[in-house]
């Protein structure tokens, strides 16, 4: 248990500081969620990055007397490390060494709820593990290799990089069984055609609390950094009364590990299927611009194209002086300035996402069978019905057809009004 830890960031050019210290008031709330104790931290100006510790030598003795001085017991760099460059910390200081990628996925492995979350969050784990076994049992070995072998068997360091192999095999293929079960799922929700629309953003911006206000969906809300992790879609009647399923995605962080990318793509990809984005930033965070262009270069590695977007900037329910919002304002003209805790600007955020759900639709009158209860059934469930009439055994009805529901009920169509 890590009781007593440093925090330490480096940058290496001056431009370089203002984001560094931002970065490392971050990783001091990342590590706070893991309830983590922290002692200290400081910032490093090295003029070049060193093979050995990432930074100097000297600089890297000074921080090990530190840390042997105050009686610390773990040190957490913000940087991303090599596997050597950690090895050779660990032997200089004698105390635990993390980086952020591994704060990270500790916080992700103690977040994940779902099956599939799960198993995305150990296959990052083990690939992060890999490289990073030590040595220090090298010299154990197994005496004879099994029948017919010569000299000595496997070291305890290859059996457990075998092991761990074999680990990150087995997860892959189970990885893809629930990812071709999500398919079949997305597919089902391809037929009905109702739109699909997926709000991303920075962690802790208030994506699940949108989801909550919009939805009534009963999902976890907390100030913390990636309070919840695991994909959650929900259906939300939008004021022209347009069926449509919003799905709160995984919040993003900068310098989030690749392999987090990579091991969250299936979950991501609701983002890059859904028709629009619903894009949430903090007003009140200082970087929120930088937060801005971490989802969007987030998304481009997913493959996601700038689709269309809503820009919501939430908790504007904090900012008492509104004049600092003129900027943002002026940045991001059709940008709604909303609050998911007193519920303002939530009507005008409705309203524009019910014009790009409703966008190819079409006014049209449709004659269908009274005895037809099925279709019936599907066309008030997934379109907008203005008018219904009934004229014996046929039902005449005025509705707002999406394009898919267009194609599906073209043998009722009367006229297309609009």
């Amino acid at each position: 248990m890590v009781e007593r830890a440093l925090l330490a960031g480096a940058y290496f050019k001056p431009s370089e500081r203002p984001e560094a210290e931002s970065l490392l008031l971050e990783l001091e709330e990342l590590v706070g969620t893991l309830g983590v104790p922290i002692i200290d931290r400081t910032l490093i100006h090295s003029r070049e990055t060193h093979a050995p510790y990432l930074i100097g030598s000297g600089k890297a003795a000074e921080i090990a007397e530190r840390i042997k001085a105050e009686g610390l017991d773990s040190l957490i760099i913000d940087n991303e490390l090599t596997p050597s460059q950690q090895r050779n910390w660990e032997k200089l200081t004698g105390v635990t060494v993390l980086d952020r990628q591994e704060v990270i996925l500790d916080i992700f492995a103690q977040r994940a709820q779902t099956h599939e979350a799960r198993l995305q969050i150990e296959l990052a784990r083990l690939e992060y593990a890999l490289p990073r076994l030590t040595r220090a049992w090298g010299h154990l070995v197994r005496q004879g290799g099994g029948i017919g072998a010569k000299g000595e068997g496997e070291s305890q360091l290859e059996q457990d990089k075998r092991q761990i192999r074999t680990a990150i095999g087995r997860l892959k293929d189970q990885l893809k069984e629930v990812r071709s079960v999500r398919s079949t799922q997305r597919k089902d929700r391809k037929r009905a055609p109702v739109p699909n629309a997926a709000i991303v953003g920075y962690t802790n911006a208030g994506k699940s609390s949108l989801m909550r206000r919009l939805t009534g969906a009963q999902v976890l809300v907390e100030d913390k950094l990636f309070a919840t992790l695991d994909t959650t879609t929900r259906k939300v009647a939008l004021p022209n009364n347009q069926p449509l399923l919003l799905t709160d995605t995984v919040g993003f962080v900068r310098r989030l590990p690749h392999r987090l990318v990579e091991a969250f793509r299936a979950t991501l990809e609701e983002s890059v299927l859904a028709e629009f984005l619903i894009h949430v930033l903090d007003v009140t965070q200082p970087e929120a611009l930088a937060f801005y262009q971490t989802t969007m270069d987030v998304l481009a590695e997913l493959g996601t194209n700038p689709k269309q977007m809503i820009v919501a900037f939430n908790k504007v329910d904090r900012v008492e002086d509104r004049t600092v919002l003129e900027p943002l304002r002026r940045q991001f003209p059709e940008a709604h300035f909303i609050s998911t805790h007193t519920g303002e600007g939530i009507d005008g955020l409705l309203e524009h996402m019910a014009e790009l759900a409703s966008a190819g639709s079409r006014v049209c009158t449709l004659h269908i069978p009274a005895a037809a209860g099925d279709r019936l059934a599907r066309l008030h469930r997934a379109a907008q019905v203005l008018e219904t009439h009934y004229d014996g055994d046929t039902v005449r009805i005025l509705a707002v057809l999406p394009p898919a529901l267009l194609r599906d009920f073209q043998d009722c169509l009367q006229t297309e009004t609009v």
